[in-house]
């Protein structure tokens, strides 16, 4: 059984800390965490498991708060270094949406189902008072809206909301 990150699930929209939970085994019951966007990046280690193979459960708190991000989009990585040489095995990476690079004070969102009508416009204009915010919308959606104008009825969007 390889190493696996059950949370945060791909394109999650995440804050600080980024909560990463899974299963995992590492060298001598070590693994590395590492979050960034490819202009920054914050790292971490944590044990799991016995040390001798065994698998066991993590979860852990990634203090990100005073990184550099300049994306949306950040990848987290959990990963075992090698004992022969150092390198990077077992890599696992899942790709996230970082809220407070989208909405000031960011604290988590809110579901809400596209129905009959909706525009991403109206949508921000009942959640921030100003539908021209609808890009807060559209970037932490990026896997449903590819199209700011094409939205679906059934969906169900992220609408990230700050403090």
């Amino acid at each position: 059984m390889p190493n696996e990150i059950q949370q945060p699930r791909p394109f999650d929209l995440v804050g600080d800390p980024v909560l990463i939970a899974g299963i995992g085994q590492g060298f001598e019951a070590t693994l590395n965490w590492r979050v960034h966007d490819g202009h920054d990046e914050r790292t971490g280690f944590f044990n799991v498991g016995g040390g001798t193979g065994e698998h066991g459960q993590f979860q852990v708190q990634a203090q990100i708060g005073n990184a550099a991000f300049q994306l949306d989009r950040l990848f987290v990585e959990v990963f075992e270094e090698s004992a022969e040489d150092g390198s990077e095995i077992n890599k696992v990476i899942v790709p996230v949406i970082y809220g407070p690079r989208i909405v000031p004070g960011y604290i988590g969102f809110r579901i809400h189902r596209v129905k009959a009508g909706d525009t991403l416009s109206n949508i921000a204009r009942d959640n921030y008072g100003d539908p021209s915010l609808f890009s807060r919308i559209a970037r932490a959606n990026p896997q449903f809206v590819t199209d700011p104008d094409r939205i679906f009825v059934g969906q169900e969007l992220k609408v990230p909301i700050g403090a």
